[in-house]
């Protein structure tokens, strides 16, 4: 296979960094800008490094994504950059959302399934419901389960599935590890025990979980 000349690599190099820029690269999403990144994914660094980013790239889960690279200590010299990726609070509801799947999706890899998951509503219903105030309203109690689930479908952490020709439901993507990772989940149970005392509409982003 020919090497890709200079010029060509040169626009590669910027059609990748705009993508980024602009959200994640999955490799099931663009298998040729994926090979590409995975080729380049050293000048990518160092193109990046120039606006305080960094990159994060799982080969082995298929995803990559630009991060804020860690802010240099009060003694360091270096000076502070402006954030060009900013951090966004999350709400408690989104939060707890957040923190279920991530758990629902480490019992699954833990069982030996199917590495996609895939839930239904209903499932995402029952698992949220327990954690939020008793409710009456039924209807009303979905509708705003149904507001924090579109959230975190906004930020990238669940894809919904349309039924034709395949699953329905929704698919919580594994780029979803990378945000909260396995030590804020050993930490799982203190965590919900602390959120159930927050019940009464506290907000506020989980530590680990704030959109990069």
């Amino acid at each position: 296979m020919d090497e890709p000349t200079p010029l060509a690599a040169g626009a590669e190099l910027s059609a990748l960094a705009i993508t980024l820029l602009k959200g994640v690269i999955y490799r099931e999403g663009d298998e040729r800008l994926w090979g590409a990144l995975l080729g380049l994914q050293a000048r990518v660094r160092d193109t990046v490094a120039v606006l305080g980013l960094e990159l994060v790239l799982d080969e082995a889960e298929g995803y990559a994504f630009l991060k804020s690279r860690p802010e240099p200590d009060a003694e360091e010299a270096a000076p502070r950059l402006p954030r060009l990726v900013a951090r966004r609070p999350l709400s408690f509801p989104v939060s707890l959302l957040l923190a279920l799947l991530r758990k629902k999706l480490a019992e699954s890899d833990a069982g030996g399934g199917d590495t996609r998951l895939v839930l239904t509503r209903e499932d995402i219903v029952e698992l949220v419901r327990v954690f939020l105030p008793d409710s009456s309203n039924e209807a009303r109690l979905i509708d705003q389960i149904d507001t924090h689930l579109n959230k975190v479908i906004e930020l990238g952490f669940v894809r919904r599935l349309k039924a034709a020709g395949g699953p329905s439901g929704f698919e919580v993507r594994r780029i979803l590890k990378a945000f909260v990772d396995a030590q804020w989940l050993a930490d799982f149970d203190t965590r919900l025990a602390a959120y159930q005392a927050q019940l009464a509409g506290a907000t506020g982003a989980i530590d680990g979980t704030e959109n990069e």
